[in-house]
């Protein structure tokens, strides 16, 4: 544990200790609204990612805004919303293992948990578990349409899955999970539709087949921030799986927005001190590889679009700045990190801040949940 915090509930904004993981509510609370005003009228529900967010107050928000429940990627992370409340969850993943088949069929006794497959000794391993703990698990086939990670091919390797879940007394075979994540940060709208179509085209084929083979396909499951609303569209997706537009990260800003594209807002920031200004042209903030995930590219300072995050190393960012008064000691920044998912498993809580001061701490109960 730390040995304080980096604030408390009615702080001003000036006084939070950096660096720190700070949530604008408002903006926040406008991309929820965003989200389900977009899925309103549809027969699309969502099923929010908490592999995003972690979080089991804004998991709880989502439901209350009419998600139908939430999916994470860990057994781990499940347990932590079971723990919390979440009545259905889906661990959009492969488990394999016998002490994590152990953990999930347990979770059953308390919510309505999913799982996904794309091989049959999975299949025989969930019964199994299952079975031995008197619980039925909802089982998901994972085709793959184009992420080329999990997933067996569309058609009939799919329908011979299908068949084996539903031959599987302890397993109920609710239908298919076909995510295609390259999609959601393909730049132009252009591509992400074209490579949606074919993920949709691939879904609806098997369904079909499955259909033919006398089992019925209650969902059709997927999607993200990046291309919800194709899918939506789609006429063969009946659940989408979106996590990141609570927060929106930098990586998402680049893609360039479609005519009908949802104008989510960046809600989440490091918020980081400058810390070094020993030349003119650079100024070293307290921000570094341990307060901001890079996999997705380096952070970009918001609303100061005359410095620019050059590199990152353990407790260090270095920022050139041109303008050698641009910045002095102590001068405090916010970053929108490059990939939300990774930062927000970095810290503990959440800053919530509205307007200039802070509101609540959320724990990030989920952090480090990686069994």
């Amino acid at each position: 544990m730390l040995p304080w915090k980096a604030a408390r509930p009615g702080d001003p904004l000036v006084a939070i200790d950096t660096p720190a993981l700070v949530l604008d509510l408002d903006a926040f609370e406008r991309n929820l609204m965003r989200m389900a005003e977009a899925l309103r009228g549809s027969k699309v529900r969502l099923r929010a990612h908490a592999k995003c967010h972690k979080t089991p107050e804004i998991a709880r928000r989502q439901v209350a805004l009419g998600a139908v429940g939430i999916c994470c990627q860990k057994v781990s992370e499940a347990a932590v919303f079971v723990e919390a409340g979440i009545e259905d969850v889906l661990v959009t993943n492969q488990v394999v293992g016998d002490a994590k088949l152990r953990h999930l069929a347990a979770l059953g006794r308390r919510a309505r948990i999913g799982v996904l497959v794309d091989h049959p000794l999975q299949v025989q391993a969930l019964a199994a578990a299952a079975q031995a703990h008197a619980v039925t698990l909802d089982v998901y086939v994972e085709v793959n349409v184009g992420a080329n990670r999990c997933g067996v091919a569309p058609g009939e390797e799919a329908v011979r899955l299908a068949r084996q879940v539903a031959a599987s007394t302890p397993l109920r075979f609710m239908g298919l999970h076909c995510y295609h994540g390259p999609a959601q940060h393909m730049r132009s709208p252009q591509e992400r539709a074209a490579a949606i179509a074919g993920a949709a085209q691939a879904a609806r084929t098997t369904r079909e087949a499955i259909e033919a083979s006398g089992l019925p396909v209650e969902r059709v499951t997927g999607a993200g921030t990046g291309t919800f609303l194709h899918e939506r569209d789609s006429g063969v997706f009946n659940e989408i799986q979106a996590g990141s537009y609570v927060f929106m990260d930098r990586d998402y800003g680049d893609n360039q927005r479609g005519e009908n594209d949802v104008a989510f807002e960046h809600a989440l920031f490091v918020r980081t001190t400058v810390m070094s200004r020993a030349t003119p042209e650079r100024a070293v903030v307290d921000a570094g590889l341990k307060a901001s995930s890079v996999d997705s590219g380096l952070p970009i300072v918001w609303q100061r679009p005359d410095l620019r995050y050059v590199k990152a190393s353990d407790e260090h960012g270095v920022l050139a700045t041109p303008d050698a008064a641009a910045l002095t000691l102590g001068d405090p920044l916010m970053l929108v990190p490059g990939h939300c998912d990774p930062t927000v498993n970095l810290y503990d809580e959440l800053v919530c801040v509205r307007g200039e001061r802070v509101e609540a701490l959320w724990p990030i109960a989920a952090r480090g949940a990686l069994l």
